[in-house]
């Protein structure tokens, strides 16, 4: 049954369907009550949604998600409770995302380079002002007509080993893992079911990671358990979500599902207040002025005194 927590979501800020205003309502509808907001390489969604959040009564956890290259793979790291606002921040963000855009320009010379013309305005047209990548360049190929879905596009031309993937420059894993702690954030380990390289596990707990995606739509029940029993071993938190992006992508995933029990969020807090630096940044002042902070977003500081409002 959808609803309750959700940590893993998107919107157009970088690859998802709806606007962060338009997320926040559906999840509301889904009975959503604690929403994070995990745009890859990009925090522009979080006032918006902030904004939206406050008339339907959801805690926003501020988040990303950092794309990782390893041999043969790729690996996705979420930052929660993040301080996005700081500046150093901002311009790394603003750095992945310039990466990304250049990225575009090189896959789609590959793809006219093996018959399939395509510009890079076509893609950034569709991405509009959101972190550009991969799943854009699917839209604009099914919008051409060279594949009937999104799906199509990876399976057959951009997958990691694709005939029109190009890779771009990325942190590893252990960088993003360092580059979140660094923001003062909870760095875990995205739905790695997909990846197969649980391997990397004792590497990133030893370079600061806190966490592993545990609840995902495409974990199996094995798979959850495993992963809830290494979070346990390993004093780790379980965090879950349903990794929305919209209905274009083919996947069928709905935000709120699968089922994160409260206690996730809870834990997430938890362990945010544990990894919290003891001093402020010095330009945080200056950083708030500049983005003010919104009345529901979820700040792991204080003790935890409840549960979100019905």
């Amino acid at each position: 049954m959808p609803g309750g927590v959700d940590l893993h979501a998107h919107t157009t800020a970088s690859d998802g369907a709806l606007a962060p205003r338009e997320l926040v309502r559906l999840a509301a509808r889904h009975g959503v009550r604690v929403l994070a907001v995990t745009d890859h390489d990009s925090t522009e969604g979080l006032p918006e949604a902030l904004q939206e959040a406050t008339a339907h009564g959801i805690e926003i956890v501020p988040g990303l998600e950092i794309n990782c290259d390893v041999p043969g793979s790729e690996i996705h790291v979420l930052g929660y409770y993040v301080d996005w606002r700081a500046e150093w921040f901002q311009d790394f963000l603003r750095d992945q995302r310039t990466e990304r855009a250049a990225r575009v320009h090189r896959i789609v010379e590959r793809l006219t380079e093996l018959g399939l013309p395509l510009t890079a305005e076509e893609v950034f047209a569709i991405c509009k002002e959101g972190s550009p990548g991969r799943p854009h360049v699917a839209q604009a190929m099914v919008k051409r007509g060279y594949v009937k879905s999104v799906r199509e596009a990876f399976d057959r031309w951009l997958h990691a080993s694709g005939p029109a993937n190009v890779p771009r420059r990325r942190l590893t894993p252990v960088e993003a893992v360092a580059v979140i702690r660094r923001a003062g954030g909870v760095p875990v380990f995205a739905h790695p079911g997909l990846a197969d390289r649980d391997a990397i596990i004792p590497e990133l707990v030893e370079a600061g990671l806190a966490g592993i995606e545990t609840f995902y739509p495409e974990h199996s029940a094995a798979q959850i358990q495993a992963y809830r029993e290494t979070c346990r071993r390993l004093g780790l938190v379980a965090t879950g979500g349903s990794d929305y992006h919209g209905p274009h992508t083919g996947r069928a995933t709905t935000v709120g599902s699968p089922h994160v029990p409260l206690e996730v969020w809870e834990n997430l807090k938890r362990k945010a207040h544990e990894l919290k630096p003891t001093h402020e940044p010095a330009n945080r002042a200056r950083e708030s002025d500049k983005h003010p902070r919104g009345p529901r977003e979820s700040d792991p500081p204080p003790p935890i005194t409840g549960h979100p409002r019905p």
